[in-house]
């Protein structure tokens, strides 16, 4: 079984949006024991458009179509679709209904053009959109005499219109036209706190059941591991993989903090509310970002109260208390300094723990003595606090996103009664 997966759009091809949805799919497949051969982007082009589609059917058993089904004079997939395999468009009542119920739901009248999107290629199966405007299609064309057929799933480029359709609708159809021979099951383990050729090694001779393959993929500042178990069966590929995540976890500890799609700052928040604790932050170097990670995550007002930026030495004594002594002592960027401000933020806000950062993200801003890296996490306790200095060699951004996620990994460590120390992540002191 050969796949294909065919994105179209203009401002795919320009970079103006990151093209996400291919490695969707392609893992969706994966639960099929589908491996998708191809990955194509096509520009909004009639003669463009006609040639990859028919270059997909010669080739490819199942072509997934993402893009083009809205209703403006760039969106063409269907009806060059239907032209290209010598069908007529066809009025589909029903979802013309919903197009117009879909409109009055939120009050507003639908524009004449909007029509265009219940048209289909003739033979065409129509896949429902319940969160959007888009129906999809299934279509079935014949290859020549012999040679079989192809089935193309055209679905809305909108990834979460795209990823219900594609649970809901499309892998189940596309199952119930497999002679499934064998099964595949994956799952996602994010990991922080360890590079990712240092996770391969960890892992090289752990044991895995026979037919499990892991692979790896960072997604700054994480790395994740996805185990991919095949077999006869899809209890025992399910079964296989279950026990490679045990084996896993077991032997990398915290530093698997989820699995599947949940971040790093869900689960800390999940864990906060199982102790019963509230959390307050300080910035400085970060500039807000923790606050902002936090946040969004729906509920996290059970736990969060709110945070302080404080960039200015003034803001760090006036908000947070900081001893203008320390400051002219020790100077912003200094251990010193970090705990003072996850002290002061702990006490303003009268929470259980409370977070700080203060360094030099760059590029320019360092010295001989404090140079561009430098960065001092700290962590407010009703025990006390902690602060780590950090030697970080990344651009200014990452520096930050990478410091604003070691804060959050310390507030779930110390909840699990885990170390505060992440190896192999730059040079790290510690100061207590």
């Amino acid at each position: 079984m050969k796949a294909e997966i065919l994105t179209i759009g203009d401002e795919l091809l320009r970079g103006e949006i990151t093209d996400s949805n291919k490695s969707f799919l392609s893992q969706r497949l994966l639960t099929l024991d589908i491996e998708t051969r191809w990955h194509v982007t096509c520009a909004d082009d009639r003669d463009d458009m006609t040639e990859t589609f028919r270059r997909a059917a010669a080739r490819s058993d199942v072509v997934l179509v993402s893009g083009g089904l809205g209703p403006t004079r760039d969106d063409l997939t269907m009806e060059v679709l239907a032209a290209t395999f010598g069908r007529k468009l066809v009025l589909h009542q029903p979802s013309l209904d919903a197009l117009r119920a879909f409109f009055a739901r939120f009050g507003r009248e639908m524009a004449a053009i909007n029509e265009k999107q219940a048209w289909f290629p003739d033979g065409a199966e129509v896949l429902d959109n319940p969160i959007g405007t888009a129906p999809g299609a299934m279509l079935e064309v014949q290859r020549g005499e012999g040679k079989g057929s192809a089935f193309f799933f055209c679905m809305p480029g909108v990834p979460r219109e795209l990823y219900k359709m594609m649970d809901e609708q499309v892998l189940p159809r596309i199952a119930s036209r497999l002679r499934v021979t064998s099964w595949a099951r994956a799952t996602l383990l994010r990991t922080f706190g360890l590079g990712e050729s240092n996770l391969d090694e960890l892992l090289r001779d752990i044991g895995l059941p026979e037919g499990v393959e892991l692979g790896f993929r960072t997604q700054f500042p994480d790395n994740h591991v996805r185990p991919v178990a095949r077999a006869a069966s899809e209890a025992e590929a399910q079964a296989k993989l279950e026990r490679s995540c045990a084996l896993i976890r077991e032997r990398l500890g915290l530093l698997v903090y989820a699995e599947g799609e949940e971040t790093l700052e869900a689960v800390t928040g999940r864990i906060l509310i199982e102790h019963g604790a509230t959390l307050a932050v300080a910035e400085s170097c970060t500039g807000g970002m923790i606050g902002e990670l936090l946040t969004a995550v729906p509920g996290s007002s059970a736990y969060f109260k709110g945070g302080v930026v404080a960039y200015w030495n003034d803001a760090k004594a006036a908000l947070l208390d900081v001893p203008e002594s320390v400051l002219a002592e020790h100077g912003a960027v200094s251990e010193p300094t970090a705990r003072a401000m996850a002290e002061g933020a702990r006490a303003r806000f009268g929470t259980t723990l409370a977070v700080a950062t203060t360094g030099i993200a760059g590029p320019t801003g360092g010295s001989a003595d404090k140079p561009v890296g430098l960065v001092y996490v700290a962590l407010a306790t009703q025990a006390g606090s902690d602060v780590r200095e950090l030697r970080l060699a990344f651009d200014r951004e990452r520096n930050r996103r990478l410091t604003a996620q070691i804060a959050i990994d310390w507030v779930r460590r110390h909840l699990l009664g885990a170390p505060l120390d992440l190896p192999r992540l730059g040079r790290m002191e510690a100061k207590k």
